[in-house]
């Protein structure tokens, strides 16, 4: 099974079978196949003489997802599932962290980092024996301003990447090719922000192009570069870029990949419970799991430990 030792010790699970109210909130986006398709895929799949029934809603809206999510804990489905990428997975886990409802995920996307640090299995038939027999954790979620993240946040060239691929993706371009255009486009801006951060009672004052806040901890070296190994350990990464420029963050990129940049002297890697970052400007562009949001300066995240249910193998 999946639970071995993580980071503070071993993780509490508890041994389940699903037998009450399963709803799936689907994102018809994150799939090659239709809405229909999908939609009736995953009601087969639930099927079964033994396991439970499965509601599904096909939310076409970010805003739907979170109406469904909501709806879920009003009428205290016992499981929740969210089928889609990590963006879907992120915004039905905000609304169920806190509750004593349980999330299920039939990863859908194109990264899936969530699942991968869970070890969800991938493939739709896996995931879903993890939903009718997997097990129960209780891991940590983040928030920024009150915005919960279940992977990361950010700040800088990255919220702006996120903005320009969105807008070329609704001109018409594929996903990857609109990506490399956005990540072309931030690198000739190259902005800097003047921030002032507390991290946990510490001061720094940073000039910098991007500042990345982890629920938990972030691999940032070598070959299992933005991965987790727990998501119980109570406390976020903070990773701030100095002042530097576009060749030294090229080289910052590279020191990474051959696993050098503890290293780097430019480049703070911080454990927090508690962060404040406050901004020149009233409004800041924050990334939370892929969503950009405009967010009102200071800026405070903390962790939560433990608060969120999720089936894992």
């Amino acid at each position: 099974m999946f639970f071995r030792r993580l980071g503070n010790g071993c993780l509490d699970a508890k041994e389940t079978a699903v037998t009450g109210s399963v709803i799936v909130i689907l994102n018809p986006r994150a799939g090659p196949m239709t809405v229909r398709e999908q939609e009736q895929q995953i009601v087969t799949l639930f099927e079964s003489p033994r396991g439970p029934c499965a509601r599904v809603l096909v939310a076409h809206t970010g805003h739907d997802i979170i109406r469904f999510a909501r709806q879920a804990v009003a009428e205290h489905a016992e499981v929740v599932v969210a089928a889609g990428g990590d963006g879907t997975v992120s915004t039905v886990a905000s609304v169920l962290a806190g509750t004593q409802i349980t999330l299920g995920v039939l990863p859908a996307g194109t990264l899936n980092h969530f699942a991968k640090d869970l070890h969800i299995p991938l493939d739709l038939n896996g995931a879903l024996q993890t939903i009718r027999k997997g097990r129960i954790v209780e891991i940590d979620v983040s928030e920024v301003n009150g915005r919960v993240f279940i992977n990361n946040s950010s700040l800088g060239l990255y919220p702006i990447i996120v903005r320009e691929r969105e807008y070329r993706q609704r001109m018409g371009h594929g996903k990857w090719p609109a990506f490399a255009w956005a990540a072309l486009l931030a690198f000739r801006r190259y902005p800097f922000l003047s921030l002032r951060l507390e991290v946990d009672g510490t001061e720094l004052l940073r000039s910098t192009p991007f500042v990345f806040v982890g629920n938990n901890i972030y691999h940032i070296e070598g070959l299992d570069i933005g991965s987790r190994s727990s998501l119980t350990g109570g406390q976020m990464c903070v990773y701030v870029l100095r002042r530097t420029g576009r060749l030294g963050l090229l080289l910052l990129s590279f020191s990474a990949l051959v696993g050098r940049l503890h290293n780097a002297r430019n480049f703070d890697s911080l454990c927090a419970r508690e962060v404040w970052i406050e901004t020149r400007r009233r409004r800041v562009a924050v990334a939370t799991d892929g969503e950009v949001h405009l967010m009102r300066s200071p800026l405070h995240y903390r962790v939560r430990p433990r608060d969120l249910r999720v089936l894992v193998p």
